[in-house]
């Protein structure tokens, strides 16, 4: 394709600020769609999270299956029969009639088959985290916005009634002006170490479309089908796993953006695995009526154990624990408590002011009838994605040290070529976007 990582990378060292892909040509813009009328999807990873998004969007027309493991494809594809299918996304993405993907492969590949369905001027639907890397994130940002594509990213605890119930208790001010976030995962462990044992390829699964955009590697069952998040070839451990459903809860309460300065740390970095724990410190510049907020993300051992107990709070294993000047609002997925109790007794939440959300998946779906926004499109979930990847990539490159992230021309300083290097990766011929 025309439009590529490298291209964007000379357009943004010459432009500075002023970031833009150069166009490419593609089909006219997509018009508009009766409710009643069905979306022709294109689904990529029909098994585990592909499952349960091909579950969710059935309703429409699921034209196309795609997947490297040929178990999986047919038993996919016995409750779709009318389905085309395909091992190689890039092929089905050229399949005539498309109107959108859904991308539920493993992190590796989230930027290829987003990047070449938005070339189409398909919509798009990935999973989380958008992408393997900073920089991918960025470029998928903006050629959504050049396309007009519908988009949203997997963060579907964003459709939660308990989530949109905090937010509205943030930004109502119930505990003041927030000073501090403490966003943790105890409960789940993606870590690795070293390369694993290499094994046959099963000859039900093409391998090297598994690889894709990455370098050629020996097959292991401690990648396919679940474990590649263990590594950092393929996935970015617990952090890219969870964080951006943990961190979606204060970037959506508190309206934030790209952070000013970060420092992570953890355990000796490996070279092939991710750690059991890391934390990063970020600081979000003050923004409108917002002031300086300072989040803390934290997995494995390092979640903040003693904040939790100063506050009688050591049953919440995973969670988002606001701070602010009048007192706490401790938040999972499904239930919130504000505190303390004492000065909350006679608490009233604010007016419910976020509607309903008719389900994360179909709001994508009206969306790409309706050509609106939903409310984790690329514009919202890139710079959510890059926040969390910005983690990995100082922990792996400069851990323990303090870096200022300059979000619009891409940069990461005081760390030296080693963290610039880790935005970004090279991707093979032909897989590039």
């Amino acid at each position: 394709m025309a439009s590529t990582r490298r291209s964007f990378l000379h357009h943004a060292a010459v432009a500075g600020a002023s970031l833009v892909l150069p166009s490419c040509s593609s089909p006219k813009p997509r018009g508009k769609k009766r409710p009643e009328e069905k979306l022709k999807i294109g689904v990529v990873g029909v098994s585990g999270r592909g499952a349960d998004n091909l579950a969710s969007v059935r309703g429409e027309d699921i034209v196309a299956l795609c997947d490297i493991d040929r178990h999986r494809l047919v038993d996919a594809h016995k409750d779709f029969p009318n389905a085309r299918v395909f091992v190689d996304f890039r092929e089905m993405i050229e399949m005539a009639g498309l109107d959108a993907i859904v991308v539920s492969t493993p992190d590796h590949t989230h930027y290829p088959a987003s990047m070449l369905a938005l070339h189409k001027r398909l919509d798009v639907y990935c999973e989380k985290p958008l992408t393997h890397t900073v920089t991918q994130a960025r470029c998928l940002q903006i050629r959504a916005e050049q396309v007009g594509a519908i988009t949203q990213m997997g963060t579907q605890i964003h459709a939660n009634e308990n989530y949109r119930r905090v937010v509205e208790a943030i930004r109502a001010g119930a505990i003041g002006d927030i000073e501090q976030v403490h966003v943790y995962v105890g409960g789940t462990d993606w870590s690795g170490a070293g390369l694993p044992k290499i094994e046959p390829v099963p000859a039900h699964v093409q391998w090297d479309l598994w690889i894709g955009p990455q370098k050629e590697r020996d097959y292991s069952s401690a990648y396919h089908p679940a474990g590649w998040r263990r590594y950092w070839a393929f996935g970015g451990g617990t952090t890219a796993d969870m964080a951006c459903h943990f961190m979606d809860l204060p970037f959506w309460a508190l309206d934030l953006d790209a952070p000013v300065e970060l420092r992570a740390d953890g355990p000796e970095p490996d070279s092939e695995g991710a750690p059991r724990s890391l934390a990063c410190d970020y600081l979000y510049a003050a923004r409108g009526s917002r002031q300086a907020v300072r989040l803390r993300w934290a997995c494995g051992d390092l979640i903040p154990t003693a904040e939790l107990a100063a506050r009688g709070l050591q049953q919440w294993k995973n969670g988002v624990l606001f701070l602010g000047k009048n007192g706490w609002l401790i938040s999972n997925y499904d239930s919130h408590e504000i505190g303390p109790k004492e000065a909350f007794a006679s608490y009233v939440p604010p007016p419910q002011t976020i509607a309903k959300s008719v389900g994360h998946h179909r709001e994508w779906i009206e969306a790409c009838k309706a050509r609106t926004l939903p409310s984790c499109h690329f514009g919202y979930a890139a710079p959510l994605t890059e926040a969390v990847l910005l983690a990995n990539v100082a922990y792996r490159g400069a851990r323990g040290k303090v870096l200022t992230w300059q979000r619009e021309q891409l940069v990461l300083n005081g760390g030296g070529s080693a963290v610039q290097e880790l935005l970004d990766e090279p991707l093979r011929v032909g897989w590039d976007g």
